[in-house]
């Protein structure tokens, strides 16, 4: 399958259905010497492009819509963003390094889908970790779920929400018989969409046996980062990336703060370390977006854009797919 776009390097796609099309907030990847490390240092984007399509063939580039430079907050590392529409405007939510090089997460706001974009001078508050995925449920209320691993520092919380500690650095996520894994986090937005309503909280992922969660040494299914939501025959689909198994997996609830019960792998293994998604309902179908090193020769920090369509089986479940 051929990258969906080949302009640019371009990684972690978010994608919404805005006035009839659809639009691509993915990540930039750029060139770098930085060797690959636990941390993520390789990743060194430092701005976003955005993409729109009606055909999922011809892609339109529209261009730089915010970059490190115009975020006050922000030192480096602009990662994997996502987008939102309410109130007449559009919303973009991004994580970065603050100036003490801790990951919050900011929200930009424009006119149009396409942008430009004008940060907020201050990151959220109480924000923290990477990966912001923005979610309006049909009652207009909106969420955003955020979390990452390793380099996304989500581990550094353990002791609790916003309590810091840089001695968790690196693969230490707390893991071992009968711990549960580091679950996402996910909070209500403020109806004028730049502010959490309350703390962030951790959201459960079950095991479908046990209904207990998922253990933090059950690489194969425990949440790594790249929160996704969406919403299919009313119920409410929080999918995720495992990390050091690179699978995409999903979990199903009832409500958009779970509990969540696993349900199964969407994605096999890409080329490259990192899976990351969205998944978007389109004149009937449903895509899934993702990124693999295919365009780069294997280069991990250089990554593309694909989609492909997925389905669901019988009993509301996605069927696992490959990136062929």
């Amino acid at each position: 399958m051929p990258p969906l776009i080949t302009s640019i390097y371009t990684a972690d796609p978010s994608a919404h259905v805005f006035n009839d099309k659809i639009y691509i907030y993915p990540s930039h990847d750029r060139e770098t010497d930085i060797a690959f490390n636990d941390n993520g240092d390789q990743y060194d984007m430092a701005d976003y492009h955005v993409f729109s399509t009606s055909d999922l063939k011809e892609v339109t580039d529209h261009g730089v819509v915010l970059k490190t430079e115009d975020v006050p907050w922000a030192s480096k590392q602009l990662w994997a963003p996502d987008a939102a529409h309410k109130n007449g405007k559009y919303y973009l939510y991004f994580p970065a390094r603050d100036k003490e090089g801790i990951f919050r997460i900011g929200v930009a706001v424009g006119d149009k889908p396409e942008g430009p974009f004008t940060a907020d001078p201050e990151p959220i508050k109480g924000s923290y970790s990477i990966d912001p995925a923005s979610f309006v449920d049909d009652d207009g209320q909106a969420y955003l779920y955020f979390g990452g691993l390793w380099g996304g520092q989500l581990q550094c919380y353990q002791k609790g929400d916003d309590q810091y500690d840089p001695e968790w650095q690196g693969p230490k996520e707390v893991s071992g018989e009968g711990v549960a894994a580091q679950g996402p986090r996910a909070a209500k937005l403020t109806d004028d969409m730049h502010q959490f309503q309350s703390p962030a909280q951790e959201l459960l992922i079950l095991d479908p046996e046990t209904k207990k969660p998922i253990l933090g040494d059950d690489h194969a299914r425990r949440f790594f980062e790249a929160a996704w939501m969406h919403k299919h025959n009313g119920k409410y689909y929080f999918s995720y990336s495992t990390g050091d198994t690179h699978f995409l997996c999903y979990a199903v609830g009832d409500s958009p703060m779970g509990p969540f019960t696993y349900g199964g792998k969407i994605l096999e293994p890409v080329l490259g370390w990192t899976t990351h998604h969205s998944i978007v309902e389109y004149k009937g179908k449903t895509y899934l977006f993702f990124h693999d090193c295919e365009l780069s020769g294997g280069v991990d920090h250089l990554r593309s854009v694909k989609a492909k369509e997925i389905f669901y089986d019988d009993k509301g479940g996605i069927i696992t797919t490959t990136a062929d």
